[in-house]
């Protein structure tokens, strides 16, 4: 067990029970704004609010922790707001734990214009200047960090991994992560390779920061500080980042635990993941990023993945696709205008006790407001709930059981949608 205290409270990781054959997991994340059963899904609150839903609701759902984004509070309304208002939780009247990510993730989706790493393809081509059809490359790296354009008004700004600890400070989150360069699947091995090196000595300089920082802020509560894990699809790089971070050690400061990051080759996400978690040391808990699928969550979890964020579920949810048992739907099809029960008759969601198919189907073809906060609630507690499930089958001991029926179910029901 790993602890880190001061006047403001403590964080420590205790790993729970082991899923046999495996290097899954069950544990508990302490925080200064409460614990963490993990495994566990963190619903996303960009810009301080996952939208179109009260943080209320959030916890009402079972969401244990929120996570936003550090580059985009940055930009709006300011981290040195957020911190007048006593931190991001305070801010967004949300009294349970927060992550934010570091910006690092911004160097790929505004550099080169990619949003969904993990569906890359690894074997059309490679190249150093690659960017996403139609877009403009609004973010450019040096070895000292990177300087970005701003999608709000195009004013020039710079990061660094000190200004990304200095923003992360000011926004107060449990949990913070090192700045790092997130690469995607169609940079060159030699690219790889600088990357990663960029993204370690980034990382010794987040902890000296973060040192410094802790210090001169003693009466606000600890914040927890992970490294960053980069190395695309290449098992030697990143079992290389996950030693290198691992070791890391600044006048006795170290990382609190690791983020499993950067572009994921769908087909290999396990084995990547396992790569990493198997270098990683056990008392220290690991946040995979930007995963929200249910076959990626058993996958992550399998592999010694205790945490995950995505903001799949709610972004699906605002069109009109929402998860069930039996597969994806999208409630605009003609077949949910007379669907007159729930979403999903197992769902114990908000939505799903209050309100039928039928009515959602109506309010996204009324184009109502509502319509998205209520199929985001459900998005959120189908995956919240399923994370759940994976903690207590792993406890249980059917975890596998449980992995075979759910997956099963849901994806035969997906297909045979598609079919007809």
């Amino acid at each position: 067990m790993t602890y880190h205290t001061n006047l403001g409270g403590q964080f420590s990781f205790r790993e729970g029970t082991r899923l046999e054959n495996s290097l899954g997991r069950t544990g508990v994340i302490s925080t200064p704004h409460g614990p963490i059963s993990t495994p566990a899904f963190i619903p996303v609150g960009t810009k301080a609010s996952v939208k179109g839903v009260l943080p209320e609701s959030i916890k009402a759902l079972g969401g244990q922790a929120l996570l936003a984004n550090a580059y985009h509070l940055y930009l709006q309304p300011g981290s040195a707001i957020v911190d007048a208002a006593g931190g991001l939780g305070e801010f967004m009247n949300w009294p349970g734990p927060t992550f934010t990510d570091s910006g690092g993730f911004q160097v790929l989706s505004l550099g080169v214009g990619f949003k969904k790493v993990i569906a890359m393809d690894t074997e059309t081509f490679r190249s150093d200047e690659v960017i996403a059809e139609n877009k403009e490359r609004l973010a450019h790296v040096d070895d000292d960090g990177v300087t970005f354009k701003s999608h709000l008004d195009g004013s020039m700004h710079r990061f660094t991994p000190e200004i990304s600890m200095q923003v992360q400070h000011q926004l107060g989150a449990d949990i913070i992560f090192a700045f790092d360069e997130c690469t995607t699947l169609h940079n060159t091995r030699g690219y790889q390779e600088r990357s990663l090196e960029r993204t370690r000595l980034w990382a010794k300089r987040c902890l000296i920061e973060h040192g410094k920082l802790t210090s001169e802020r003693s009466d606000h509560p600890y914040q927890a500080l992970f490294g960053v894990l980069q190395g695309a699809q290449y098992e030697d790089l990143r079992r290389q980042a996950a030693r290198d971070l691992a070791q890391l050690d600044e006048s006795g400061i170290s990382f609190d635990g690791f983020g499993l990051g950067g572009a994921l080759d769908k087909e290999n996400l396990g084995t990547i993941v396992g790569w990493m978690c198997d270098e990683l040391p056990r008392n220290k808990p690991r946040h995979l990023l930007g995963i929200g699928e249910p076959d990626d969550l058993f996958t992550g979890v399998e592999n010694g993945a205790d945490t995950f964020d995505c903001v799949a579920p709610s972004r699906q949810a605002r069109t009109s696709a929402v998860f069930t048992r039996d597969g994806r739907i999208n409630l605009t099809n003609a077949k949910y205008q007379r669907q007159f029960s729930p979403i999903d008759e197992e769902c114990d969601c908000y939505t799903c006790s209050h309100y039928t198919a039928a009515y959602l189907a109506h309010l996204f073809r009324a184009k109502e407001m509502v319509a998205g906060t209520l199929a985001t609630i459900h998005n959120e507690r189908f995956i919240v709930r399923l994370v759940e499930q994976m903690r207590t089958t792993i406890e249980s001991g059917d975890f596998l059981e449980f992995k075979r029926e759910f997956l099963g179910r849901f994806y035969v029901g997906s297909a045979k949608r598609q079919a007809t």
